[in-house]
């Protein structure tokens, strides 16, 4: 199955400015959240601009990887 469909992507911006224009100090928080469970199994802290890079990533990911796949890739980038 494809990870899209077990796994649940989580964006949260520390403020309402876009990431470009963001200040770098701001930290935005990505959370990988298990569909059937609600618990986060994975999450970064991380600057707007990275943020907004690594989610864009992950969104990739969860539609082409399965379950497993995806896990193991992305569990391996640090926090």
């Amino acid at each position: 199955m494809k990870a899209g469909h077990g796994y649940r992507l989580i964006v949260t911006r520390g403020g309402l400015t876009p990431a470009p224009l963001a200040d770098t100090a701001r930290v935005d928080h990505v959370e990988v959240v298990e569909v059937n469970s609600g618990e986060v199994v994975l999450f970064w802290d991380r600057p707007p601009r990275e943020a907004s890079k690594l989610s864009r990533a992950l969104r990739e990911d969860l539609t082409q990887l399965e379950e497993d796949e995806f896990i193991r890739r992305w569990s391996t980038v640090d926090h």
